[in-house]
Order: structure tokens, then C-alpha cells, then sequence
């Protein structure tokens, strides 16, 4: 069996869209010793090829990180031939709360050399020595006492549509990025008590043994991230204390949590959280755009990507070819963060 797609995203994208199949989006991490990740990267591949299952996942010799597209009707082989395995047994699983089927249009195994880039050096520290796990309950009456701070850690593209009210959201656009900046942050708050969350729990898990290293003496976080707490206080009954959109790593780009627009449109600054990537392939820009400026922009960022964006394909590959990755805008990463507004006013 080929362990690697060879299909083109165009087609794969068309094939989802297409396809009625119901399906499960699922995220879940460990942090276990993985002996040899590339011989469980393809082994995985096959089992999970072999079971239409779509996503994205990343193997190292930490651990697993993995967000998923499993059909319905697979979901128990999957899983219990995850739990066969010693090291996945029993792994908490966090299902999303908007699904269509459509997280996802291929299935990609990658090793790496960490499950999340976090340029830490592990062996300088215990990873293993991590914060107190709170329940959304739990998470929730910490909130409410007097000393708390909460943080945020995930990057500022997912802050900006969704966050726990009164949460401190770093300026940053990864989460290497963001560890040095909240340790600078919190440097005289070494004594108060530290609630983290960020998606799924993987990036505080990280976070929260580094804290602690730093002399942070009362840790604490949200165990199973966002996604969890919102199954929680759904199950519960419990007030929710996260507004906005969660933002999500897959075809869907943000969950809906409740109906408050915390972010504008980054071209006319209308109150609108819809993220979309720009439309010219040698862009890819993330940022958020109304539905107006989307009809008005064709879906692109600056009126020079319109442009390209609008020219025949084989123009628009003579134009990249030869450009180096850095004279684009990088998806997701660009500290370019361009002044959309600006652009649309020159004209």
C-alpha cells in the first residue's frame, strides 16, 4: 500500500464535498515515549487509510497530536485498535461540537521532531511535572476568585474571534513565540494563581511544566481545552465563560460558542469573525473578511492579490516561479500582518 496521497487537493476537496459519508471530527494528544515514530507513522497510516479516516496528525518520540475525520460508522474499530495499542490506551478524546463531515479532505501522518514547536529544550526541565487539571466546573470557580489570571495560550489569530472573558491574549503568532512573552508577562506574578487553556489542552500541558520550572508556585489548567469545556457546560447545564468562535486547525477554521462577534472585519472593520484565507495561491493570507468585502475583494486580501488572483492559472505560476517562500505571506505565521484597511483606501 502507498502511505502517502498522490491526489491533488482540487480533487480531494471535491470528493469531500461531494461525499454524504457521516463523520466524527476528534482531536487528541499524549505525551508517551515513542520508540520509533516513522514505523508508527505508517502503520497508522494503513490502519486509518484503510478505514477512511481523514485528518492531520503528528508523530514524535514525545508523543502524538492528532485531529481527525473518522466515519460514524468506524468510529469503534478505530478506537478500539487505538486503545489496543499500550501507549494510546485510553487517550481522552475531544469530539467537536459543529460538525458537517467536511473537516477534513486527506489524511496526512507527519513526523516531527515535537508534537507542538514549542523551541523549548525539554531536557532542561521536568515536562513531566505539569499544572493542576481543572473541570469546566472547576476551570469556571477559579475564574471567580479574586487573584485569579487567566491566560490564554493560543495565537493571536485565535484570540482575536473567541476567548474567556477577561483573559490575557499575548501578541503573538505561535506558540514558540508566545511562551518567552508570558513568562515576561506574569515575571511579578509568580504567587497568584495561573488558570491556561488553550484548544485541546496539548500547548498548556507544555506550558504549564515550563511555568512551573519559572517558579510559579499555584498552576492550573483547562483540562481538555476548549473543546471540552464547551461539551461540559453543554452536559452540565453550566454558564459558559468563553465568548466568540473557537478557532479550529481544519477546514472548518472556527467552532461558534456563542453568538458574540468579538472581532471586525479586517478591510471595512464591520463586527465579523469569519477567517478565510486569501484567495490568490501565492498568498493564502489569514485574516477576516466580511461577507461584503469577500463579494467586493473576490475573496482576497489587497486589491494586487484581486489582480493575480484573477489572471489565468498559467500566468499565475509564471509569477511564483522561481519566488522564494519568504517574499509570500506565510498561512497563519505572516508577522506581516498587513493594514487591510490601508490598502482599500489608497485606491
Amino acid at each position: 500500500m502507498l502511505l502517502q496521497n498522490r491526489i491533488n487537493k482540487k480533487e480531494l476537496k471535491n470528493r469531500i464535498k461531494e461525499d454524504d459519508t457521516k463523520r466524527i471530527t476528534v482531536s487528541f494528544y499524549r505525551y508517551v515515549i515513542i520508540k520509533d515514530p516513522q514505523a508508527l507513522r505508517d502503520i497508522l497510516f494503513e490502519q486509518w487509510a484503510n478505514l477512511n479516516i481523514l485528518g492531520r496528525i503528528y508523530i514524535a518520540h514525545e508523543g502524538i497530536n492528532a485531529q481527525m475525520s473518522v466515519p460514524n460508522e468506524n468510529w469503534e474499530l478505530f478506537k478500539n485498535d487505538l486503545y489496543k495499542d499500550e501507549c494510546f490506551t485510553n487517550v481522552p478524546f475531544k469530539i467537536a461540537i459543529e460538525d458537517d463531515g467536511k473537516s477534513f479532505y486527506k489524511l496526512t501522518i507527519k513526523v516531527r521532531p515535537k508534537i507542538v514547536a514549542d523551541g523549548l529544550d525539554d531536557d532542561s526541565f521536568d515536562v513531566t511535572n505539569v499544572g493542576n487539571h481543572l473541570s469546566a466546573k472547576e476551570f469556571n470557580e477559579a475564574m471567580e476568585e479574586p487573584d485569579s489570571i487567566v491566560v490564554d495560550m493560543r495565537n493571536h489569530y485565535e484570540s482575536e474571534v473567541g476567548k474567556f472573558i477577561g483573559a490575557i491574549c499575548p501578541d503573538a503568532d505561535t506558540f514558540r513565540e508566545e511562551l518567552p512573552i508570558v513568562l515576561e508577562e506574569l515575571k511579578d506574578k509568580k504567587d497568584k494563581k495561573i488558570i491556561m487553556y488553550c484548544t485541546g489542552g496539548v500547548r498548556c500541558e507544555k506550558a504549564s511544566a515550563y511555568l512551573k520550572h519559572h517558579g510559579f508556585k499555584d498552576v492550573n489548567q483547562l483540562h481538555g481545552g476548549i473543546i471540552d469545556y464547551v461539551r461540559q457546560i453543554k452536559a452540565e447545564g453550566l454558564p459558559t465563560k468563553f465568548i466568540g468562535k473557537n478557532f479550529v486547525f481544519d477546514e472548518r477554521v472556527g467552532e461558534r460558542i456563542t453568538e458574540d462577534v468579538i472581532a471586525n472585519c479586517h478591510q471595512c472593520g464591520e463586527a465579523c469573525d469569519t477567517h478565510v484565507n486569501c484567495a490568490n495561491d501565492d498568498c493564502h493570507l489569514l485574516f477576516i473578511q466580511c461577507e461584503k468585502c469577500a463579494e467586493k475583494m473576490n475573496g482576497c486580501c489587497t486589491p494586487e492579490c484581486k489582480h493575480i488572483a484573477s489572471l489565468p492559472v498559467e500566468e499565475q505560476r509564471v509569477l511564483r516561479k522561481g519566488r522564494k517562500k519568504q517574499d509570500s505571506l506565510s498561512v497563519y505565521k505572516s508577522r506581516l500582518r498587513p493594514n487591510l484597511k490601508d490598502f482599500l483606501n489608497k485606491k
